[in-house]
């Protein structure tokens, strides 16, 4: 591996990892620079969690290098955990104890003297605004509370690098918006979030660096906004009055329109790229009009994450 930049917390390079005759990640490299947020994004079998559990120590690459903090997660890995923190998409508390009691007891499990980890959780209840229930049993807890509270035990031993994979998986949308909140607060703290999420709008709002994975390879990365912009600056979207002419409509405008208008066709919608914004719109109407196709809807938007998202990726097999 190159020397890494002392910027960067985590540096992975050609990372490879098979289960049988399946490849979860195949020749993969990233990094994260520390005091940031890495948004790792990628559809079902796309070798996220295969990717964080080699970084936590907890599964072996069959080649490549990562680092963390730098230190090699396969030869160091005692060092690495000493600095790390991982939430996966299932809370990992022990509900018979109240919240306190279960960050005390990951404050010792770490290696902290009672007093310290009795500071450490009134400190964290403090921060996650959760000292009202700091008394009850986790058994009487929210979704949204255990989230937190779980977050919140992995950061007892102050970390270097926090590893959240899909932590708002299953959450309302109140609780989701409590985290996202958690994660910005890592970030004003100088602590290293690297985050795996199917939900777009999550890896939006709270990455700085996102990371597009696919099959086990990076297939994209660089900012929000960059990778929107891949897509190109303005989408148009199409809705027909009937499903059946989405296939003839976008045929014609495939032929009629420049082949960077990138023309497809879902059930009853169509969506291509307005190269010249409002002129593209008017041209699509127009061959509307003239093969006597209805339509519902239409307009013109910049894209989103789900654009990306979609064009980047094809579904997975696995």
């Amino acid at each position: 591996m190159s020397p890494t930049s002392q910027s960067d917390a985590v540096v992975v390079s050609d990372l490879r990892k098979t289960f049988g005759d399946v490849v979860a990640l195949d020749g993969l490299s990233l990094s994260a620079e520390r005091g940031t947020v890495l948004g790792i994004l990628g559809p079902n079998g796309a070798g996220k969690t295969t990717l964080i559990e080699i970084l936590c120590t907890l599964s072996v690459p069959d080649s490549g290098n990562a680092l963390v903090c730098g230190y090699d997660v396969v030869t160091q890995g005692p060092d690495v955990r000493e600095r790390i923190s991982m939430t996966g998409q299932y809370a990992a508390l022990d509900e018979t104890l109240t919240g306190a009691e279960n960050l005390v007891f990951f404050g010792r499990m770490s290696g902290l003297r009672r007093a310290t980890a009795r500071e450490r959780a009134k400190y964290l209840l403090d921060l996650f605004d959760m000292t009202g229930a700091a008394q009850r049993p986790v058994s009487t807890y929210s979704g949204g509370m255990r989230r937190r509270l779980d977050i919140a035990c992995g950061l007892v031993a102050k970390p270097s690098v926090v590893f959240l994979d899909e932590p708002t998986t299953g959450l309302d949308p109140r609780s989701r918006q409590s985290v996202w909140e958690l994660v910005e607060s890592l970030k004003a703290d100088g602590i290293t979030t690297v985050l795996t999420t199917q939900y777009l709008d999550e890896a939006d709002r709270l990455s700085d660096r996102i990371v597009v994975i696919d099959h086990g390879k990076v297939v994209a990365e660089g900012s929000p906004d960059d990778l929107k912009t891949r897509v190109g600056d303005t989408l148009c979207d199409v809705m027909l009055t009937d499903a059946a002419d989405a296939l003839r409509l976008a045929a014609v405008l495939t032929v009629h329109l420049d082949s960077a208008c990138n023309v497809v066709a879902r059930e009853s919608t169509i969506r291509l790229t307005a190269i010249d914004g409002v002129d593209t719109m008017a041209e699509v109407i127009a061959a509307a009009s003239r093969i006597g196709v209805g339509l519902r809807n239409i307009g013109l938007r910049t894209p989103s994450l789900d654009d990306v998202f979609l064009a980047l990726t094809v579904p997975s097999t696995r």
